[in-house]
Protein backbone atom coordinates (compact mmCIF):
# COMPACT_ATOMS: atom_id res chain seq x y z
CA UNK A 1 0.00 0.00 0.00
CA UNK A 2 1.05 3.72 -0.64
CA UNK A 3 1.61 5.74 2.05
CA UNK A 4 0.20 8.60 0.03
CA UNK A 5 -3.62 7.46 0.64
CA UNK A 6 -6.10 10.26 -1.53
CA UNK A 7 -9.11 11.78 0.89
CA UNK A 8 -12.54 11.37 -0.08
CA UNK A 9 -12.59 14.93 -0.27
CA UNK A 10 -8.88 14.83 -2.91
CA UNK A 11 -11.00 12.10 -4.73
CA UNK A 12 -14.51 13.83 -5.18
CA UNK A 13 -12.10 17.38 -6.10
CA UNK A 14 -9.96 15.43 -8.81
CA UNK A 15 -12.87 14.02 -10.28
CA UNK A 16 -15.14 16.83 -10.67
CA UNK A 17 -12.11 18.79 -12.16
CA UNK A 18 -11.63 15.98 -14.33
CA UNK A 19 -15.15 15.86 -15.56
CA UNK A 20 -15.67 19.72 -15.61
CA UNK A 21 -12.18 19.89 -18.09
CA UNK A 22 -13.66 17.02 -20.31
CA UNK A 23 -17.04 19.12 -20.57
CA UNK A 24 -14.61 22.46 -20.89
CA UNK A 25 -13.08 21.36 -24.16
CA UNK A 26 -16.19 19.43 -25.66
CA UNK A 27 -17.28 22.92 -25.45
CA UNK A 28 -13.92 24.39 -26.41
CA UNK A 29 -13.22 22.41 -29.48
CA UNK A 30 -16.20 23.60 -32.14
CA UNK A 31 -14.52 27.06 -31.61
CA UNK A 32 -11.11 26.36 -31.91
CA UNK A 33 -12.71 24.84 -35.55
CA UNK A 34 -15.01 27.36 -35.90
CA UNK A 35 -12.06 29.79 -35.75
CA UNK A 36 -9.48 27.82 -37.94
CA UNK A 37 -11.64 26.18 -40.86
CA UNK A 38 -11.66 29.47 -42.88
CA UNK A 39 -7.61 29.03 -43.12
CA UNK A 40 -8.13 25.47 -43.73
CA UNK A 41 -10.68 25.86 -46.59
CA UNK A 42 -9.16 26.20 -50.34
CA UNK A 43 -9.90 29.91 -50.93
CA UNK A 44 -12.70 30.41 -54.39
CA UNK A 45 -11.62 33.86 -55.03
CA UNK A 46 -9.12 33.03 -57.49
CA UNK A 47 -11.33 31.18 -59.54
CA UNK A 48 -12.27 31.15 -62.85
CA UNK A 49 -15.47 30.46 -65.09
CA UNK A 50 -15.36 29.68 -68.74
CA UNK A 51 -17.86 31.65 -70.70
CA UNK A 52 -18.99 30.99 -74.21
CA UNK A 53 -17.75 34.38 -75.63
CA UNK A 54 -14.40 33.95 -77.99
CA UNK A 55 -11.72 36.55 -77.59
CA UNK A 56 -11.77 36.85 -81.51
CA UNK A 57 -15.12 37.90 -81.61
CA UNK A 58 -14.20 40.51 -79.12
CA UNK A 59 -14.74 44.31 -80.26
CA UNK A 60 -14.55 47.89 -79.35
CA UNK A 61 -18.26 47.88 -78.72
CA UNK A 62 -19.13 45.62 -75.33
CA UNK A 63 -21.60 42.76 -75.36
CA UNK A 64 -23.44 40.97 -73.16
CA UNK A 65 -21.81 37.88 -72.08
CA UNK A 66 -24.06 35.75 -69.77
CA UNK A 67 -22.39 32.40 -67.65
CA UNK A 68 -23.07 30.18 -64.94
CA UNK A 69 -21.18 29.30 -61.61
CA UNK A 70 -21.85 25.37 -60.97
CA UNK A 71 -22.75 23.89 -57.57
CA UNK A 72 -22.79 26.86 -55.12
CA UNK A 73 -23.27 25.60 -51.82
CA UNK A 74 -26.19 27.66 -49.28
CA UNK A 75 -25.77 25.03 -46.34
CA UNK A 76 -27.61 22.28 -47.63
CA UNK A 77 -28.58 23.49 -51.24
CA UNK A 78 -26.53 23.13 -54.22
CA UNK A 79 -27.31 25.56 -57.00
CA UNK A 80 -26.49 26.89 -60.31
CA UNK A 81 -26.20 30.86 -60.51
CA UNK A 82 -26.55 32.87 -63.52
CA UNK A 83 -24.38 35.91 -63.67
CA UNK A 84 -24.13 38.39 -66.82
CA UNK A 85 -21.05 40.87 -67.79
CA UNK A 86 -20.40 43.65 -70.20
CA UNK A 87 -17.25 42.67 -72.39
CA UNK A 88 -15.48 44.49 -75.06
CA UNK A 89 -11.72 45.03 -75.79
CA UNK A 90 -9.55 48.15 -75.23
CA UNK A 91 -6.90 47.82 -77.44
CA UNK A 92 -4.85 44.58 -76.36
CA UNK A 93 -7.18 44.14 -72.98
CA UNK A 94 -10.27 42.64 -72.37
CA UNK A 95 -12.34 44.35 -70.25
CA UNK A 96 -15.25 43.15 -68.71
CA UNK A 97 -18.11 44.88 -66.44
CA UNK A 98 -20.73 43.88 -63.63
CA UNK A 99 -24.16 45.18 -65.05
CA UNK A 100 -25.77 45.84 -61.65
CA UNK A 101 -26.04 49.59 -61.38
CA UNK A 102 -24.54 51.14 -57.82
CA UNK A 103 -27.32 53.37 -57.42
CA UNK A 104 -29.88 50.51 -56.67
CA UNK A 105 -28.55 47.28 -58.01
CA UNK A 106 -30.95 47.09 -61.24
CA UNK A 107 -29.19 45.72 -64.91
CA UNK A 108 -27.66 48.52 -67.04
CA UNK A 109 -27.86 48.21 -70.37
CA UNK A 110 -25.31 49.33 -73.27
CA UNK A 111 -27.01 52.14 -75.67
CA UNK A 112 -30.20 51.56 -73.75
CA UNK A 113 -30.69 55.54 -73.92
CA UNK A 114 -31.28 56.42 -77.01
CA UNK A 115 -29.89 60.19 -76.56
CA UNK A 116 -26.73 58.66 -75.49
CA UNK A 117 -26.39 55.53 -77.50
CA UNK A 118 -22.71 55.45 -76.78
CA UNK A 119 -23.15 54.90 -72.74
CA UNK A 120 -24.33 52.26 -70.02
CA UNK A 121 -27.52 53.45 -69.14
CA UNK A 122 -29.75 52.07 -66.18
CA UNK A 123 -33.51 52.00 -66.83
CA UNK A 124 -34.36 52.15 -63.30
CA UNK A 125 -33.48 55.88 -62.32
CA UNK A 126 -32.02 56.74 -65.82
CA UNK A 127 -28.32 56.23 -64.51
CA UNK A 128 -25.80 56.71 -67.06
CA UNK A 129 -22.22 54.95 -67.18
CA UNK A 130 -19.04 56.15 -69.71
CA UNK A 131 -18.12 53.11 -71.74
CA UNK A 132 -14.85 52.79 -68.32
CA UNK A 133 -17.69 52.36 -65.99
CA UNK A 134 -17.33 56.11 -64.59
CA UNK A 135 -20.63 57.00 -63.82
CA UNK A 136 -22.10 60.58 -65.25
CA UNK A 137 -21.98 63.34 -62.85
CA UNK A 138 -25.51 64.31 -62.27
CA UNK A 139 -27.20 61.08 -62.70
CA UNK A 140 -28.19 58.84 -59.77
CA UNK A 141 -25.25 56.26 -59.73
CA UNK A 142 -22.90 56.36 -56.66
CA UNK A 143 -19.86 55.09 -58.35
CA UNK A 144 -18.30 53.56 -61.13
CA UNK A 145 -19.62 49.63 -62.39
CA UNK A 146 -17.47 47.05 -60.55
CA UNK A 147 -15.03 44.77 -62.92
CA UNK A 148 -14.80 40.91 -63.33
CA UNK A 149 -10.95 39.66 -63.61
CA UNK A 150 -10.70 38.36 -66.76
CA UNK A 151 -8.29 35.37 -67.77
CA UNK A 152 -7.89 34.57 -71.83
CA UNK A 153 -7.85 30.64 -72.10
CA UNK A 154 -7.86 28.81 -75.07
CA UNK A 155 -9.45 31.64 -77.27
CA UNK A 156 -12.29 32.03 -74.88
CA UNK A 157 -12.95 34.36 -72.64
CA UNK A 158 -12.83 33.36 -68.68
CA UNK A 159 -14.17 35.28 -66.02
CA UNK A 160 -13.41 35.59 -62.04
CA UNK A 161 -14.76 37.71 -59.32
CA UNK A 162 -15.28 41.35 -59.49
CA UNK A 163 -13.13 44.13 -58.09
CA UNK A 164 -13.50 48.06 -57.90
CA UNK A 165 -13.12 49.72 -61.45
CA UNK A 166 -9.30 50.17 -62.08
CA UNK A 167 -10.32 52.53 -65.16
CA UNK A 168 -11.25 55.43 -63.76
Amino acid sequence: MSKNRVSRRQFLSYSIMGVGGFMASGMLMPMVRFAIDPVLQSAGEGDFTATSQKVSELTDTPVRVDFTIEARKDGWYESDEAYSAWVYKSGDKIVAFSPVCKHLGCTVNWGGDKNHPDQFFCPCHAGRYTKDGKNVQGTPPIGPLDEYLVMEKDGLVYLGGTTPNTLV
